[in-house]
């Protein structure tokens, strides 16, 4: 018998590609486990089973966050005010101050109505920089996040103490997974709100030419598609090991942004175009590299697609879906 059997599991941001792959991974495996899912103002509801249920929640509002996660018994929380680098240039502090409310809001929801196991998905924003492969007991308060996260990487390092109060305190058991660049189906391809993967994804369905990419092609990430961060996620839950710990979630593999142009244009059958990179954009820190063999051990778990067919996957997802998806 499964932790998760027969539960149910509270998704905080269930309308996102991130929640949305967590929703679809529990519903094609865990047949007895019930879903109770947000969705913020006009934001579409994409997935449908009688065993989803999706509420209307301002999650900045403590009653909401109250009324939302009432009667269930585990959540994750992965509701964040997100978008690309020049929207967060042009205005950061909405950022900070919205992703600390939502978050503090929920753990103490949580609490008061009795949610029992909770995964909080930070971000790895938070590190300070680093050479190598970064372990996650290598993060140094110490040391500033990098400039360009420096709002929301003290956030997730704010709601991951929130989160190790919430445990010692009050005895809420806690994970906390750092994810790396997540993207796949369902993400944001809006030009406004993107972050880079979509963005070049949908300059080269688009057939830009010459195709414009900010910042240099030698920029590494670590970059996960979306299916294994959800299997992660949720096989976490599930686990009868579940303790508080803190754990990268990522390939521990990086790809160069100039590799990333690439895979998309030949994705999208666009090889032909001549290749831009432009450095008047916003850009943010040129490498970025973590270690995942923590999780791999805990949990025995792998990411099964590469960068590559991610990409071929999400630019054939975008292409069936461009003319209806508004995100």
């Amino acid at each position: 018998m499964t932790y998760l059997n027969e539960k149910k599991v509270f998704i905080a941001g269930g309308t996102g590609c991130a929640g949305g792959s967590i929703i679809q991974y529990i519903l094609d495996r865990y047949p007895q486990t019930k879903i109770r899912a947000t969705r913020y103002k006009h934001t579409d509801v994409f997935l449908e089973d009688p065993r989803l249920e999706y509420v209307y929640a301002e999650l900045k509002s403590s009653d909401d966050c109250r009324k939302a996660v009432e009667g269930c018994d585990c959540a994750v929380m992965v509701a964040a005010n997100t978008a690309g680098a020049n929207v967060i240039a042009a205005s950061p502090s909405s950022f900070v101050t919205d992703n600390t409310i939502i978050n503090a809001q929920l753990l103490e929801a949580f609490h008061l109505g009795g949610v029992k196991r909770v995964i909080y998905v930070s971000s790895a924003s938070l590190y300070q920089e680093y050479n190598g492969h970064i372990k996650e007991d290598e993060l140094d308060l110490n040391i500033e996040p990098h400039e360009a996260f420096f709002g929301y990487g003290w956030v997730a390092r704010f709601v991951e103490k929130l989160c190790k109060y919430w445990h010692i305190k009050h005895g809420m058991e806690m994970c906390i997974l750092r994810g790396a660049n997540i993207y796949g189906p369902f993400d944001k391809f809006n030009p406004n709100k993107s972050h880079f993967i979509p963005a070049l994804v949908r300059k080269a369905v688009d057939k830009m030419d010459p195709y414009e990419v900010w910042g240099s092609p030698d920029v590494t990430r670590d970059v996960l598609y979306v299916s294994d961060f959800a299997s992660a996620v949720v096989e976490m839950m599930n686990s009868d090991k579940f303790c508080f710990d803190t754990y990268n979630l990522c390939t521990g593999k990086q790809v160069r942004v100039g590799d990333v142009v690439e895979m998309a244009l030949k994705a999208a059958g666009h090889e032909s175009a001549k290749v831009e990179y432009l450095s008047s954009g916003p850009t943010t820190i040129n490498f970025r590299a973590f270690d995942n063999e923590k999780l791999k051990t805990f949990l025995g778990w792998e990411p099964l697609v590469d960068a590559e067919e991610g990409i071929r996957l999400t630019t054939e997802w975008w292409k069936e879906n461009r003319d209806v998806w508004t995100k």
